[in-house]
């Protein structure tokens, strides 16, 4: 079989407008069957440069496209099998360099933060540190893709959540897929946010919680309470104590909010004086 064949299938998988969904499932099957034909699913020190970069750029195009269908399994199956010929140096692939390998790394580290799985993601950013880190010079954040969620993980932990937030906007994210994570980031931040209100208060008003969870109503307010078993009562959230835990006292209270309430409480107040 030529390269010809895998070549148009590509072309018609990185079309505008993109296929529907249907025949991009139906597009990505016989790409990979082509690519079975061509011996090319995993590099070997026969395949020649130009196979190398066309298998390549038919598994990114695949990972890319399962984003877009919100399909974060297949894109995991598809970054999995581009780990072979992300560790090939672009030598190999010359002219052509190194493809979308940043980006696509960039999404796999964004879907481990979603996912929480932090050990994960710090798996892969020491391998990259290695690879790339040492005696360049220059830091990962650097890279537009992989800095992103390198930066998001950073302000996640240090309880910076208006900083999440903004990043997460739509004129935030460095390209159209990552965009895909953002609810789901913006559900970590007030799962978060809502764990550290339960210790830190005894209850909020309800325009104060609005503010604090990035919520759009006091309706939003209301129901998200009643999903966290909140008490909502005389216009206040009530955080029912952990079970066998006293009511803290005021000095616990700072404390245990920590920078965490006061960075968002501090971007509430900002909202209040734009809005």
């Amino acid at each position: 079989m030529s390269t010809s064949e895998l070549t148009s299938t590509l072309r018609h998988l990185q079309s505008t407008p993109p296929p529907s969904p249907d025949q991009i499932s139906s597009l990505l099957s016989k790409a990979k069957r082509q690519l079975l034909q061509l011996n090319a699913l995993l590099p070997t020190a026969s395949t020649s440069p130009q196979v190398l970069h066309l298998a390549r750029a038919t598994l990114e195009t695949g990972a890319l496209l399962s984003i877009r269908l919100q399909n974060p399994d297949a894109f995991t199956r598809y970054f999995q099998q581009l780990l072979p010929f992300y560790e090939l140096p672009p030598s190999s692939y010359s002219p052509e360099g190194e493809g979308q390998r940043s980006k696509v790394t960039g999404l796999y580290l964004l879907l481990l933060l979603t996912k929480g799985d932090y050990a994960e993601f710090h798996t892969v950013l020491e391998g990259l540190e290695t690879e790339f880190g040492g005696g360049k010079g220059k830091g990962l954040e650097e890279d537009k893709f992989i800095g992103y969620p390198v930066k998001l993980e950073r302000w996640l932990m240090e309880g910076s959540y208006d900083r999440v937030w903004k990043a997460v906007g739509r004129e935030g994210v460095p390209s159209e897929e990552f965009g895909v994570f953002s609810e789901v980031l913006i559900g970590t931040i007030r799962a978060e946010i809502a764990s550290c209100s339960e210790k830190a208060y005894p209850s909020l008003p309800i325009p104060n919680a609005k503010n604090l969870l990035f919520l759009e109503s006091e309706g939003g307010v209301v129901q998200f309470a009643q999903s966290r078993g909140w008490i909502v009562k005389d216009g206040r959230i009530w955080f029912p104590f952990q079970h066998g835990e006293e009511a803290p006292s005021g000095k616990e209270t700072l404390v245990t909010s920590g920078q965490v309430i006061e960075n968002t409480i501090g971007y509430a107040r900002e909202l209040e004086t734009i809005v």
